[in-house]
């Protein structure tokens, strides 16, 4: 009779790094393997040696974003759900070199450790998305806390496209003037963005301060109209932060 192999104890690491022990051994189809984390997975020897068993504890969304275990899927028939490729963006917004680089926006962005966790995430996604007709929905970090850099349950909101690109900035091509001001001349002039309008042109004024004012007052007025306009389509903090939202002259 051929003798069967104890392999139990044998460790080894799996492509990821992560250290796996065998922790019951019946044949090499049919072995538990145990990572250091406690979690414990039915798998094969070849898959053991060769480093492709995996846990749902790896660190594999920008070395910070494991998927946990528990009732959010992230892929279903080979698409990936809503909920986590948000949440795959949102990490790689953070904590992706290259996408940092590139985009200033998102210069000193975090993501609360909480998150890291995608069932987390996936379980707020599930309570706090809304749907609006013919809008694209965004996930915003700071609108409720204005200049917050941290993605967390507390800090973020849905909103439509639409409200999102009212705080659309471009700080890194913006030069020395406030937000909404440039120079002509000796003559400093005033426009606003107006999210699918026309740039709005507010005037041409003597002083750096009285283009900013001008802005700010414009600005201010359009935040409320839209609040206005949605306010039956979204959530009641959102709809008091706009109404609350002040232009701040190192916006």
């Amino acid at each position: 009779m051929r003798k069967i192999l104890n392999r139990v104890g044998e460790i080894s690491y799996n492509n990821f790094g992560s250290k796996m022990t065998i922790i019951e051994y019946k044949t090499n189809n049919n072995l538990l393997v145990k990572f250091e984390n406690g979690y414990v997975v039915k798998n094969n020897y070849w898959n053991f040696t060769k480093g492709n068993i995996v846990s749902p504890y790896e660190k594999r969304n920008c070395g910070v974003g494991y998927l946990s275990e528990g009732i959010h899927e992230n892929i279903i028939n080979n698409i990936k759900t809503q909920e986590y490729s948000l949440w795959a963006n949102m990490l790689k917004r953070c904590y992706h070199y290259n996408v940092g680089k590139r985009n200033y926006v998102y210069k000193d962005c975090s993501v609360c450790e909480e998150w890291y966790n995608f069932q987390n995430f996936a379980e707020w996604y599930k309570k706090n998305f809304y749907q609006i007709e013919n809008e694209k929905m965004e996930l915003d970090k700071d609108i409720l806390v204005k200049g917050n850099k941290i993605y967390s349950p507390v800090t973020c909101i849905f909103v439509p496209r639409i409200i999102n690109t009212l705080f659309t900035k471009s700080n890194k091509t913006r030069g020395k003037y406030p937000i909404g001001v440039s120079s002509v001349g000796n003559k400093y002039v005033s426009n606003c963005n107006i999210p699918r309008q026309p740039q709005k042109y507010l005037g041409k004024f003597s002083s750096i301060e009285e283009a900013f004012q001008a802005y700010k007052q414009f600005k201010e007025v359009v935040i409320k109209e839209i609040a206005e306009k949605y306010r039956n389509q979204i959530p009641e903090k959102l709809y008091n932060a706009l109404l609350e939202y002040q232009v701040e002259i190192k916006d």
